[in-house]
């Protein structure tokens, strides 16, 4: 059998290209592997409260009550449940100041006095951001949550939380 050399270049390039798709399809594959973070063990759950105490939502929630939960806090969690955070609880209530260095999910951050009453919301913080976020008043807890989820169950500075 003999081929005509357009014939043969034709072929060539078509099975070139042809390999190059197949691979470049394996390729995009790989990059749409998510990365799946620091996942949460949610052992608690916060219950928010009207001033009147009827409950409006609850989160379940990973504590951070040791020093070294309170320093990594949501650092690295990539992907978090839409009704799920993180209650961080301190030995005593004072000014608190938190930050979203290393942190890649925007996050409603709610500081807690000790009579569980919330006295500062900072809403959609920017992730990766190293500004710090004061909490004005002394608080003795902290929940974070997604972004926008204070605005969603209209959670407000002077209501309440359960745990």
């Amino acid at each position: 059998m003999k081929y005509s050399l357009s014939t043969l270049l034709f072929c060539t390039i078509f099975c070139s290209l042809f390999v190059l798709s197949c691979t470049q399809k394996d390729s995009n594959k790989k990059k749409e592997i998510p990365n799946q973070g620091r996942q949460l063990d949610l052992v608690e759950e916060v219950t928010f409260l009207t001033p009147e105490g009827e409950a409006i939502s609850t989160v379940k929630v990973a504590l951070a009550d040791e020093p070294e939960e309170r320093n990594q806090g949501l650092m690295d969690v990539t992907e978090m449940a839409p009704d799920a955070g993180m209650l961080f609880i301190f030995p005593n209530e004072a000014p608190r100041s938190f930050y979203m260095a290393n942190t890649p999910l925007p996050l409603d951050i709610i500081f807690v006095n000790a009579d569980s009453t919330i006295v500062r919301i900072h809403h959609n913080t920017t992730p990766f951001n190293s500004e710090q976020l004061p909490s004005e008043k002394p608080a003795r807890f902290v929940v974070e949550t997604n972004g926008g989820y204070c605005v969603s169950n209209d959670i407000q500075e002077g209501m309440r939380i359960r745990f």
